[in-house]
């Protein structure tokens, strides 16, 4: 096997690969910040029923993502193992997308679950098909560690601007393409994204290429896959803080929606987003800037009379993700001066910290929870792209203990646990807010409201933390990884067999 596994890789391939993950974005974003905005609010489930509904649809998940990681692994086409699945599950996604965010006419409340459940349910299964392949380009295009972390970097830093696009423009524009019809803004907002999508794979399928290779003495065993990665600890513990920060991400993004638009205090909000500049004043509107303009077209200035709410989201969730954005710049320099491990468990500990603060603060407390809105995506910004660089670096584990590669079983798992995490984190929040008895008309009630802080708060900083207590088990330091990567390099140049692979 040439050495040119191990090479750099140039800005167009990195950038194509980034594609791919910005275009997943747009579903996983959605389903992280505004599950209870859609479902709840537009669609007309219960929270306790939507909870259900994310749930039962991750047990299915533990059986199709692993077949698709077995499937993919065992692909042989001239394109790759990985790379085809991009292009064949294009349009399917982005199909299947559009349908699950679009409210069918002339259906009673039940069919309207039955709906929401069956199509949420396919594009997960689409999702799994695109999604596992795609992660999985992330161990077989370059074996160099370091390469691994910029191309996460990459990967992450376009996944971060389409959380931007998301998580800020979305309510904006349902607003403004439903007119008053929401069922109808969601419909067309969503169609806009999925048609992004769609493109966005296509340039990834175009951009990359395969270069790690399994042994070529390897023969396929699906029982061996499960064995070799139920031995695999650093997989065990990526697996279990991978759960439990998608649990976190999921519950904390649909109490967030929440903790805006029911316990801010609608005229601290106001007076913080004219603070922002956010706010239309007679002067503004009478001689707009272009940058009001631009702003207006988004729907993202609060005009007399409206409230607060939206914009107050979108201020949020935009801050948060241009922050994280400044994070995934920083985690290439900093992995590689403190090493990945260290950094991550670091970052994910001040998130824990900050989050759990936001319970203890007072709805008029809108400028201190926005400064906590920064450091917890601050702390968090540098994890994103390591998690996956440290996933890949689990499968390089396998290979030098077990002279045996898996890279999309191995993904699959992750993936698994990704998925598991977000229909966990859901459920939680639709459970539990029901158990606080949250409804639209019912959110102002002291014990709502104090359920609701708890989601946000306490809750989601636990999580975070024992996302970090599994960390604490990953045995790949920086000296691990480097000494890994040499005999790995040596091995994969001479097609030798066992080689120097004893625990350090």
């Amino acid at each position: 096997m040439s050495s040119q596994s191990s090479g750099k890789l140039s800005f167009r391939e990195k950038a194509g690969y980034s594609f791919g993950d910005a275009s997943a974005n747009f579903v996983f974003q959605i389903f992280i910040a505004f599950p209870t905005a859609f479902y709840i609010d537009v669609m007309g489930i219960s929270a306790a029923a939507m909870g259900t509904m994310l749930l039962l649809v991750r047990f299915s998940d533990a059986i199709i993502d692993p077949i698709v990681g077995a499937i993919a692994d065992r692909t042989n086409h001239r394109w790759g193992k990985f790379r085809p699945w991009l292009l064949w599950s294009a349009i399917p996604f982005a199909l299947l997308f559009w349908a699950a965010f679009t409210v069918p006419s002339g259906m009673g409340a039940s069919g309207r679950y039955a709906y929401a459940f069956l199509t949420y349910a396919l594009l997960m299964v689409v999702y799994s098909v695109n999604n596992v392949p795609y992660s999985a380009l992330n161990g077989v295009m370059t074996g160099d560690g370091m390469e691994r972390t910029s191309l996460s970097s990459y990967r992450f830093f376009a996944a971060m601007c389409a959380a931007f696009i998301v998580q800020g423009f979305t309510l904006p524009l349902v607003a403004k393409f439903g007119g008053g019809d929401p069922a109808r803004g969601w419909s067309v907002t969503v169609g806009i994204f999925a048609a992004v999508s769609l493109v966005f794979f296509v340039i990834t399928f175009l951009s990359v290429k395969e270069r790690v290779h399994p042994p070529p003495d390897q023969k396929p065993d699906l029982v061996r896959d499960f064995r070799d990665i139920a031995g695999n600890r650093p997989w065990l513990a990526m697996f279990g803080m991978t759960l439990f920060v998608f649990i976190t991400l999921a519950l904390r993004g649909n109490a967030s929606y929440l903790h805006v638009k029911y316990y801010m205090d609608p005229e601290a909000l106001r007076s913080f987003l004219e603070g922002a500049g956010l706010f239309a004043t007679p002067a503004a509107l009478a001689q707009p800037s272009w940058g009001f303009k631009i702003l207006d077209t988004f729907g993202l200035i609060l005009k007399p009379g409206d409230a607060p709410t939206a914009i107050g989201i979108s201020l949020f969730n935009m801050t948060g993700s241009l922050v994280n954005i400044a994070g995934v710049v920083a985690a290439k320099p900093l992995a590689r001066t403190f090493g990945k491990k260290l950094v991550f468990v670091g970052g994910l500990a001040g998130a824990a910290v900050f989050q759990g603060m936001v319970y203890f603060l007072a709805p008029q407390d809108v400028p201190l929870m926005f400064l906590l809105t920064v450091l917890t995506s601050m702390c968090y910004g540098p994890t994103i792209p390591l998690l996956w660089a440290m996933i890949a670096d689990t499968a390089d584990w396998s290979e030098w203990k077990n002279h045996r590669r898996s890279t999309g079983f191995v993904f699959a798992g992750m993936v698994f646990a990704l998925k598991a995490g977000l229909g966990i984190g859901g459920a939680l929040a639709g459970w539990l807010l029901a158990f606080y008895g949250y409804a639209p008309e019912s959110a102002h009630l002291p014990e709502v409201q104090h359920g609701i802080r708890l989601l946000v708060g306490i809750y989601s900083g636990a999580f975070f933390g024992v996302g970090v207590i599994c960390m604490l088990f990953y045995p790949i330091s920086k000296a691990v990884e480097q000494r890994m990567a040499a005999e790995l390099e040596a091995r994969r140049a001479t097609d030798v067999g066992p080689g120097l692979e004893e625990a350090a």
